[in-house]
């Protein structure tokens, strides 16, 4: 567990010391073959279900003998990714040896881009929960592989510290990342930790608008180092950084930086200094705690990867992935909204449960807007948290809609499609065929109905009295003992007319 650190109020670290930020993203993509070999590199799914060390080639063990060979569709995901964030598309870049010793990394160097990355000074316009529009500036984006997964086994916390013995799993190892590098990033004040999870989520939106990867936090498909400095009121000269890694969430990056502006601003305040260090974030607690001292390039003795060749796309490729970029995910959430007639908080529910595009593909299957947004901020996502599952692949946008057309067209209730939607998500067919092998469809046969309603004013002799002597709302009674009667599947409409009409007939 991470050991507690003395925290200052947020609002007086920030009147002592100004917020310096940087943020390194790693995106998986989503090729079919790893970066430099011919393993598989399958969805997410699939990766998760594999054996440990069935993914494997010998280039992504370090085999003696073996050579890489660079993946075409990872260096065009990585072109389309840089045009993007405004890049500008190195002529010729270069692959490079990283060199460092670790179990899980087989050939004990790291294939990178240094020097000459693939895609370098860009920006990318963040919005932010009011609206307010950010620039944070892209130093560069760079290609790279993954390297293997260890599990620490025999101690307490999973972590390497009191474990008896690690296991390494290569089936990560290879697969191929984009490293998305900010320059410094000043002048976010108070709104640092915003800025750092809004940051997170425009990469999100746009890489997976492109298509290029799954981006997803809780799997690892996108993966964010958080550099977090404070200098004093005043001065010029930078503060020392430290380098979260690899933080989970888009709450845990806001969440993290906070942590690190308080813990910071603390131990400046009692005089003492911060260490140039990574640090783990514990979700658990909120806080984060020491891992290695950060290395500088110079300790990797970077140098030219001599197995490659430099990476020289035609200008033709580069305005071709251009011209197939889509709408910038900004313009697209104001153009949604607006289009959709969303309320700002209607439209956040939205967005901060990442089923923009869901919802998108489900009005474009017939249902309204409205109706859209209900089923996946409110039914869907509540069975998605019961299973731990994402919303998003819990059900295809075309049966949510299909489910929508039934309840328009007087087939189902909302109780009803309920039911059917639970079907549909164990697999038992589209709404349609649940709705038939389950017999769930409203009854609006006047003969089914009238015996029902017969019934229930037989054990309510009462009732029709009332409703002759203007009391209306009596004929609730009668609903209610029909619907229940019936299971929810009458047509309560109905009902209601057929009771009224029978209160107007003259008595016998």
């Amino acid at each position: 567990m991470a050991a507690a650190a003395k925290l200052m109020d947020f609002d007086k670290a920030l009147e002592l010391y100004e917020p310096v930020l940087g943020f390194e993203v790693h995106v998986e993509l989503n090729t079919n073959t790893k970066m430099f070999s011919d393993a598989p590199n399958p969805a997410n799914e699939l990766y998760h279900a594999a054996e440990p060390n069935t993914l494997i080639a010998p280039v992504d063990l370090g085999l003696p003998g073996s050579l890489p060979v660079v993946n075409e569709t990872a260096i065009r995901s990585s072109i389309s990714l840089g045009l993007a964030l405004g890049c500008s598309i190195a002529e010729s870049s270069r692959f490079a040896r990283k060199n460092y010793f670790y179990p899980d990394l087989g050939k004990n160097y790291q294939i990178s881009q240094y020097d000459e990355p693939i895609a370098y000074e860009g920006s990318v316009e963040v919005e932010l929960e009011d609206g307010t529009v950010v620039q944070i500036p892209i130093e560069r984006a760079h290609m790279e592989e993954d390297a293997g997964k260890l599990t620490h086994m025999g101690g307490s916390t999973g972590r390497i510290q009191g474990a008896e013995y690690s296991l390494v799993d290569y089936n990560r190892a290879g697969v191929p990342l984009v490293e998305i590098v900010t320059k410094t990033i000043f002048g976010t004040e108070h709104r640092a930790p915003e800025v750092a999870k809004a940051y997170v989520a425009t990469i999100r939106d746009i890489v997976r608008s492109l298509g290029i990867s799954e981006a997803r936090l809780e799997r690892g498909n996108l993966r964010c180092d958080a550099n977090v400095s404070l200098r004093p009121r005043g001065e010029t000269k930078l503060g020392t950084r430290t380098e979260t890694k690899n933080v989970n969430s888009m709450r845990s990056v806001e969440r993290a930086v906070r942590y690190e502006i308080q813990r910071q601003a603390q131990i400046l305040a009692d005089g003492g200094s911060i260490t140039q260090e990574t640090r783990h974030w514990h979700e658990d607690t909120g806080t984060t705690s020491p891992g290695r001292p950060k290395s500088d390039a110079d300790d990797y003795r970077y140098f030219p990867e001599p197995d490659l060749l430099p990476v020289q796309p035609a200008a033709e490729l580069i305005e071709e992935l251009r011209a197939a970029l889509p709408e910038q995910p900004v313009a697209r959430r104001r153009r949604l909204m607006a289009e959709w007639g969303f309320t700002d908080l209607e439209f956040q529910d939205v967005r901060n449960g990442g089923l923009l595009d869901e919802v998108e593909a489900t009005i474009a299957a017939g249902a309204a807007p409205a109706a859209a947004r209900k089923w996946w901020t409110g039914e869907i996502s509540r069975l998605a948290n019961t299973q731990d599952r994402d919303a998003a692949g819990l059900i295809a946008p075309a049966n949510v809609a299909a489910l929508q057309l039934l309840i328009d067209a007087g087939t189902l209730t909302d109780k009803l499609a309920r039911q059917v939607l639970e079907g549909v998500i164990a697999g038992e067919g589209t709404p349609q065929e649940v709705v038939d092998a389950r017999g769930l469809a409203v009854v609006s046969d006047d003969g089914a109905l009238i015996a029902a309603i017969d019934e229930a004013l037989a054990n309510q002799p009462d009732v029709m009295a009332k409703i002759r002597d203007g009391k209306v709302q009596a004929a609730g009674a009668v609903i209610g003992a029909v619907m229940k009667a019936m299971k929810g599947q009458a047509d309560a409409a109905r009902v209601r007319e057929l009771v009224l009409a029978r209160a107007s007939e003259p008595e016998a």
